[in-house]
């Protein structure tokens, strides 16, 4: 049967979006334990897995179980806002102590020893999830960041299109070939939790999420705003490498060595790949990087061993302002679906 949503006018009107860096984390856990079930997420999580070997994110890791059937609400609470960042959400989740019990009594998860630590303490326990998410988001999510965002907004955009051209039942069919649209009730497909749900009044928030592919994860369940976490279009080509010449305009202002090492952050990258690639020295590549950290234009992401570079949002809208191969004269100037359950009793 799957899961049906029921709509009223107060509904429709109470549809939202939002972007959410937390949820990108739980749903990436599933992908760095199972590789092989996500194809076209495989070479990000061949890339990080090896980062992620200097940090401890046992208690996320048995949180997410995989396959992953359901996961317990308090880990990732729906954004309250558009665009939250990082820690607001962290913030939310650390709201959630009073619900961690009553949640693993409702989850039929596997049990392990670091889970019933945080049952015992939930205050404590998620002090310290949140503190493995920060180390597993500079490791494996902040580097990409830009990038990922930059499609999930672009998605809402698409998405407020669809909307303008054809209304609700418009936008709303497009999220997913197998999500339908009929009467005032939207079809989901098979999940942990079947049946028909009116909105109440609440409306629906809207997730875009690199991580969920290919997949759509939905909460239902009280306090919080019902919720579809969809992939958004254009997840196949996010990790493909993009060869292009730096821009002319760009390469003037920059010079033609910071602007190469900025086209060579399509992907992060350390200091030595980047010296290697460009044939630079690599004090050189790092006073290049450095510079270039100081304009806002690359971040640099340190995590045990490694230190990788990636380029801005600020970068990305540069580089794509001007596609005309730059000079080869002499440099200008020197010096990169399953259920959510909700609060405790959802299923």
């Amino acid at each position: 049967m799957g899961l049906e949503l029921t709509f009223t006018a107060r509904d429709a009107a109470n549809v939202r979006f939002a972007v959410s860096p937390l949820w990108e984390v739980v749903a990436s856990v599933r992908v760095v334990k199972n590789p092989a079930a996500h194809a076209v997420l495989k070479p990000w999580a061949e890339r990080v897995r090896r980062r992620l070997a200097d940090v401890d994110w046992r208690l996320l890791s048995d949180l997410v179980p995989v396959p992953t059937i359901s996961i317990v609400g308090f880990v990732c609470p729906p954004p309250a806002t558009s665009v939250p960042d990082l820690e607001v959400e962290l913030a939310g989740m650390a709201a959630m102590a009073p619900l961690v019990q009553e949640g693993f009594d409702a989850w039929d998860g596997p049990r392990t020893r670091a889970l019933q630590e945080l049952y015992a303490d939930p205050v404590g326990g998620l002090e310290r999830l949140a503190e493995e998410i920060r180390g597993y988001w500079e490791a494996a999510i902040a580097p990409y960041w830009p990038r990922v965002r930059a499609l999930l907004e672009g998605d809402v955009l698409y998405r407020a299109r669809l909307l303008a051209e054809g209304g609700l039942r418009r936008m709303l069919s497009d999220l997913d070939p197998a999500v339908t649209w009929e009467g005032e009730t939207l079809r989901l497909p098979k999940t942990v939790c079947e049946g028909v749900r009116p909105l109440g009044g609440l409306g629906l928030l809207l997730v875009p999420s690199v991580f969920t592919w290919p997949r759509v994860f939905s909460i239902t369940s009280p306090p919080w705003q019902p919720t579809i976490r969809y992939p958004p279009r254009g997840v196949a080509t996010l990790w493909e490498r993009r060869e292009s010449d730096p821009p002319q305009a760009l390469a003037a202002v920059l010079g033609r060595t910071r602007t190469r090492l900025l086209a060579e952050l399509d992907q992060p990258a350390s200091t030595k790949e980047l010296a290697a690639r460009l044939d630079l020295s690599e004090p050189g590549a790092s006073q290049h990087l450095t510079a270039l950290r100081r304009a806002g234009l690359a971040s640099a992401h340190r995590t045990g061993r490694y230190v990788l570079y990636a380029r801005t949002a600020v970068a990305e809208t540069l580089l794509a302002g001007d596609a005309s191969p730059a000079p080869s004269g002499h440099e200008q100037g020197r010096a990169g679906t399953a259920e959510l359950p909700g609060p405790p009793g959802a299923r």
